[in-house]
């Protein structure tokens, strides 16, 4: 299933259709995830954005017509980066191990680039991707989650309860280990999982957890 966030080109000027104007348009978000992480909303201008991507300021309008749809996009990817990570967690690892390793790492990963980036975004208003794309990412968010919990606690979580504390649990951690520079601390990795296994009902051990016996 694809990643990607219902009507992701909605702000954009036009849509990148030549593998050459995409990979710009990636450089282009990318570099504005790295301006808007270093400077704040009130310090983001899109002509150090184009010189940060190494594009003219005339090429990111092609594409981007303000500030805002730019910082839209860059929200959009990151919904797409933490939807991909909870799929590939629960895709690519039958073991209770290696299913908590890679979602914990994985969500550890794609904050630790950028760790203020998350916090800009949140008290932003989101004109562009509006209620709906917002909605659309909790809804799948969410399912995600509860298929994590289903495999490992059993499905009696109808009403979403339990997806809804794990998510919010590593949520947390992370973006408060984000806020205070420990993202790249061995030690956050180590208790992040213990406590999600500890929630999923699988059993701690030293270098991670393993299934209960």
């Amino acid at each position: 299933m694809s990643t990607r966030i219902p009507g992701a080109a909605a702000a954009m000027r036009k849509a990148p259709r030549q593998a050459r104007s995409r990979a710009m348009v990636d450089a282009i978000v990318e570099a504005g995830a790295r301006v808007l992480d270093a400077r704040g909303w009130a310090g983001f201008t899109t002509n150090e954005v184009a010189g940060v991507a190494g594009v003219s300021i005339g090429s990111l309008y092609q594409y981007f017509p303000d500030k805002t749809a730019l910082v839209d996009a860059i929200r959009r990817r990151h919904f797409e980066a933490v939807l991909a990570v909870l799929r590939s967690a629960i895709d690519g690892q039958a073991a209770p191990a290696g299913l908590v390793e890679a979602l914990v790492d994985g969500m550890i990963a794609i904050h630790r680039d950028f760790p203020a980036l998350h916090r800009v975004l949140l008290d932003l208003p989101n004109p562009y991707a509006g209620e709906a794309a917002h909605r659309a990412f909790q809804d799948e968010y969410l399912r995600l989650y509860g298929v994590i919990v289903a495999r490992h606690r059993g499905p009696d979580d109808a009403d979403g309860v339990a997806a809804h504390l794990l998510s919010s649990a590593i949520e947390g951690v992370i973006h408060n280990a984000a806020r205070r520079g420990l993202l790249a601390h061995a030690g956050l990795r180590r208790e992040l999982r213990g406590l999600v296994c500890a929630y999923l009902g699988i059993a701690a051990i030293p270098a991670g957890c393993s299934a209960p016996s």
